[in-house]
């Protein structure tokens, strides 16, 4: 993983792993993947963070890859729509607005360490979701008024 962010790598190799996997994958399937992914990521994540003395270290990017399956499950499918989910995702994952940066104070240690890297992603994933609805229906409502 790249030492200069590596956050948005992983989110790259999410979206590039979840246009390879769509095609075979059912929405029952998705949501197999999507669940046991976080809880794997939230032992993985735990237990990666002990193990190296750091609570959220830069290059573990579990969090980013299940995140932004997430969010593109629920884009519309093509490259344009995606790089716009890619894009808000990114903008809401590194600025972190409330209650992102709480939650991920909240859990950013102990034995619910990988909770809070999975969670604030998870959190992030909505916020990209909710933004993207909105527009999209803005978008339909200033089309009609034309």
């Amino acid at each position: 993983m790249p030492t200069k962010a590596p956050g948005t790598f992983g989110t790259l190799f999410g979206w590039a792993t979840f246009v390879a996997m769509a095609p075979w994958l059912s929405p029952v399937a998705w949501t197999f993947v999507l669940v046991s992914g976080f809880v794997v990521g939230c032992w993985a994540c735990t237990r990666t963070g002990r193990d190296l003395g750091v609570a959220a270290p830069g290059g573990m990017v579990w969090d980013e890859i299940v995140a932004i399956w997430l969010v593109l499950l629920f884009t519309p499918w093509g490259w344009a729509w995606q790089l716009v989910a890619f894009a808000i995702f990114r903008f809401f994952d590194i600025v972190k607005p409330a209650p992102i940066r709480r939650f991920e104070r909240r859990f950013k240690s102990g034995a619910w360490a990988g909770f809070g890297v999975m969670g604030d992603d998870l959190i992030a994933a909505f916020y990209s979701l909710l933004t993207m609805a909105v527009a999209s229906r803005a978008f339909e409502w200033l089309a009609l008024r034309r």
